[in-house]
């Protein structure tokens, strides 16, 4: 906790004095050193504390890194905000460590699962024919597929039908579903595992197909979320193997999507025209999230008491049509193009 306090403070003290590089660097330098610490003492690659240091320290340095021209010094109350989130992370996870015993080091008693076989078969199954269903039906209404249309950079964000789209994305659960699967039924039936197989490949078929990056990722980092969940084990190389074996499919979908460097550096406005590729997704795609955060701390007139977060519900329920003012709030991002929001944004609206 101290060595994030004190960077915490080094990393503030450097943005004030307009030393965007320090500022990022050493936050994201402390994020790494508090991941580390605890894999090391735990041996466990998901130690939420760890991943949620890397993840929410590490972004937060990249953001404080300011490459666009669209990031601005954040307020002070955006700072508070950013470290209240981490400390009482941290204190939670630390009382509850305390109360209930070591946070990761055991193997999960996963044998509970055992005899749930067919359930889970039966739930991959039926979220596969959902999403390839209702990608179909997406398809045949809007008369095109994202990955065959060139040269229409939002090709996937036309592609999206109201109260459908939610079961076509719902297939990134399926490699997650089928590796609990194989783990507790191990391929003895053989029909079952050449199905299981195929439901995999459709699951990740969709996703390309609707050229979004962004659910390919997740229906692949959730399966191997689950296999270290349940194994507690996966080596750091084979970790890096297969980051390595995604960047190739990143760039064919970021081609197939028609954005290029310049229309891309354009958008996003980064200080280096110049700036690679895959520097630049990656970067707004993390970035971006904290600046239209620190938008909604300095613009947002009033709370809304978590009605933007039950959109889903208005979508799907239709209430949405009957009553407009539901969903009739705007979005505070730093421009109009890039709406990039997470939870922890949508939760204070």
């Amino acid at each position: 906790m101290s060595v994030y306090l004190i960077s915490y403070a080094a990393s503030y003290l450097f943005a004030r004095a307009g030393y965007y590089w320090l500022s990022g660097l050493i936050l994201m330098l402390a994020a790494l050193f508090l991941y580390w610490y605890d894999y090391r003492r735990t041996e466990n690659i998901i130690h939420l504390r760890g991943l949620f240091s890397l993840f929410w320290g590490g972004g937060e340095g990249v953001a404080c890194l300011k490459l666009s021209q669209l990031s601005s010094d954040w307020s002070i109350i955006t700072w508070l905000c950013f470290l209240v989130a981490y400390l009482g992370f941290y204190m939670t996870f630390e009382f509850m460590v305390r109360t209930q015993g070591s946070a990761g080091g055991q193997r999960s008693s996963w044998f509970s699962f055992k005899g749930y076989e067919k359930p889970l078969f039966l739930a991959m199954l039926l979220t596969t024919v959902l999403s390839l269903g209702a990608f179909l039906i997406e398809a045949a209404i809007l008369g095109f597929i994202p990955f065959f249309i060139k040269g229409m950079p939002h090709a996937y964000s036309t592609f999206h039908i109201t109260g459908i789209h939610y079961f076509t994305v719902s297939c990134v659960l399926v490699p997650a579903l089928s590796v609990l699967y194989f783990s507790i039924e191990q391929g003895r039936n053989g029909f079952r595992l050449v199905l299981t197989v195929l439901m995999d490949l459709i699951a990740c078929a969709i996703p390309v197909l609707c050229v979004s990056r962004f659910q390919l990722i997740l229906a692949v980092g959730l399966a191997i979320l689950t296999y270290i969940a349940m194994e507690h084990r996966l080596k750091i190389i084979y970790g890096v193997g297969l980051l390595l074996g995604m960047i190739p499919i990143y760039v064919i979908l970021t081609i197939a999507r028609g954005h290029d460097v310049t229309y891309l550096n354009g958008i996003f406005q980064m200080k280096y025209s110049q700036m690679p590729i895959f520097i630049t997704q990656p970067y707004m795609y993390i970035a971006n999230n904290y600046d239209n955060f620190n938008c909604l701390v300095e613009w947002l007139p009033s709370h809304t008491f978590g009605l933007r977060t039950l959109f889903p519900l208005w979508a799907l329920s239709g209430l949405k049509f009957l009553v407009p003012a539901l969903v009739d709030f705007p979005i505070y991002v730093t421009k109009e193009e890039l709406t990039t929001v997470t939870l922890f944004l949508r939760f204070l609206l």
